[in-house]
């Protein structure tokens, strides 16, 4: 009886470990989305301002495939 509560004992301590585990991951993704995004709304003003030129899109695709993959993540 004793081994079996101590089981269960290890396995709610795994359960509880692992939420824990996942909770940090949801929000470390939630931090490093709104860094992409406030990147991407950066890079539209340089754009609009004319500080960027089309041959750097390469860096707004970057960005915009780390956000659509960070989302992705979270379905």
């Amino acid at each position: 009886m004793a081994i079996e509560n101590e089981n269960k004992r290890s396995q709610k301590d795994l359960l509880q470990h692992e939420i824990e585990v996942l909770a940090g991951i949801a929000t470390s993704k939630d931090k490093y989305r709104k860094i992409v995004q406030a990147g991407i709304a950066r890079w539209v003003k340089d754009f609009q301002k004319g500080q960027i030129k089309i041959d750097t899109v390469d860096d707004l695709k970057k960005l915009i495939e780390i956000d659509l993959q960070l989302q992705k993540d979270e379905l």
